[in-house]
């Protein structure tokens, strides 16, 4: 799932994308909302009963965020899987993009972008928590790590734009092509990237 403020790279967005515009941002707003299309998206369909036991939430919570999610057109209903009065929902798009949201939506994206950064936090606990049981070929190839950069804003987007091109020549998990497309030893690999400015006070760092 990707999410970006830097704007250009996404010139031709595919339409399993979705771009966030303040109505539909102000609908996913929400962290339980979050968690549950981000299941979705990485599970596939599921009822309102299985995402509760999944993120351990009571049905009734999970059945009200589903519908506030469909009414924002984040999540469809899956038509011919359920019984009775059972509904199972699925994710609409693949993607999510989010770019300057505008003064009036710096709100809602505060609360998206800490609901996102939640669940990133958790997946590097789990991977930690995990790591020690990796074969030794996969334990070679992962990090943990941070680079402390000094880049104009120019070099900045450079690099933004690099690195969503490199990642992009790799097989996406969730393309429906990479189950028969990827070799036998092929597994689920997460890549999280954060690009983050912390720009000076005024004549801070100077002579650095």
């Amino acid at each position: 799932m990707q999410r970006k403020l830097c704007s250009g790279i996404f010139a031709n967005m595919p339409r399993d994308v979705v771009k966030l515009d303040p109505t539909s941002l102000r609908g996913l707003a929400h962290p339980l909302r979050v968690r549950l299309l981000g299941v979705l998206r990485e599970h596939g369909p599921a009822t309102a009963t299985q995402l509760a036991e999944r993120l351990g939430q009571s049905s009734g919570a999970t059945s009200y965020h589903l519908r506030q999610l469909a009414a924002h057109g984040f999540i469809v209903e899956e038509t011919g899987r359920g019984v009775g009065r059972e509904r199972w929902w699925r994710a609409a798009h693949r993607t999510t993009t989010l770019e300057d949201p505008g003064p009036q939506g710096w709100a809602d994206a505060e609360t998206y972008m800490r609901a996102v950064a939640t669940q990133y936090a958790e997946r590097v606990d789990r991977f930690i928590t995990e790591l020690p049981s990796l074969p030794r070929d996969w334990q070679e190839c992962v990090t943990v790590s941070d680079w402390r950069l000094r880049l104009t804003a120019g070099e900045a987007k450079e690099l933004h734009d690099a690195l969503f091109s490199l990642i992009a020549r790799y097989r996406r998990a969730d393309d429906p092509d990479a189950a028969t497309d990827a070799p036998p030893d092929a597994a689920h690999v997460v890549v999280q990237a954060q690009i983050m400015p912390f720009l000076e006070a005024a004549g801070e760092g100077s002579g650095r």
